[in-house]
């Protein structure tokens, strides 16, 4: 099993990074973890006095995943985190693979919730094929979803068991950068917490597991100085 971890564009001002993820199995399947941006930013990117995030051509995720030889026909799962416009602005280009989404998450979308409504053509492409899940689920041998609801409703993180590196979690955005100081009841909020007791319940869950499971590395989601720390495609983490 590998890890690839893809840098799917930068905040330069706070140099804060956009990822997403590749694992692959030794049996062919290749599961992709958020997609990052759309197009459109490449070119809101390049329009003069742009502030925010930068996006190039090199960055969109097919870009990233044909670096390594992968092509959008070789996703068989695409986990979907959240349907927030950095993590879920491609989905349309991998309509072979099965998305899977917290079921409380996906169903707070389809109601008409304003924040998922810029992404909405992504998620709700009549194409895609999902798969629901209720909670934390084991979605493939060495590859767990965790429910960790708070940023927004059904937000769900990814636990690896790689072979050598040993546990890998992917905090995604229910920790966006390291706690530092700070525990799980005292870190700061982001801008974009929704819910302020399910955001600090869900650290909780997140930092239990990892001292439970023996994590090696925790990714956190948009945390500069911890990411010039990772290997990035084509390196991998086994």
């Amino acid at each position: 099993m590998r890890l690839y971890i893809m840098q799917l564009g930068i905040n330069p001002a706070a140099g804060s990074p956009y990822p997403g993820y590749l694992i692959q199995v030794g049996d062919g399947t290749n599961v992709l973890v958020d997609t990052g941006f759309g197009p459109k930013m490449v070119e809101v990117s390049r329009q003069p006095g742009h502030q925010g995030a930068r996006i190039t051509e090199d960055d969109l995720v097919v870009n990233q995943l044909a670096r390594i030889g992968v092509r959008p026909e070789d996703i068989t799962h695409l986990v979907a985190t959240h349907f927030d416009g950095d993590h879920a602005g491609c989905l349309t280009a991998f309509p072979r693979a099965e998305i899977v989404v917290q079921r409380r998450h996906y169903e707070t979308a389809k109601s008409g919730h304003p924040r998922f409504a810029g992404t909405r053509e992504q998620w709700d492409d009549p194409r895609l094929r999902y798969r629901l899940v209720d909670g934390d689920t084991t979605l493939l041998p060495g590859i767990e979803l965790i429910e960790t609801s708070g940023h927004v409703p059904g937000h769900q993180s990814v636990l690896v068991r790689l072979p050598k590196t040993g546990p890998v979690l992917l905090a995604i955005d229910a920790i966006a950068r390291a706690l530092g100081d700070h525990t799980p009841e005292t870190r700061p909020m982001g801008p974009y917490d929704l819910d302020e007791a399910g955001t600090r319940a869900s650290t909780r869950k997140l930092v239990d597991l990892a001292a439970r499971e023996g994590v090696k590395l925790i990714v956190y989601g948009h945390d500069p100085e911890e990411w010039k720390k990772l290997k990035k495609a084509p390196e991998f983490y086994a």
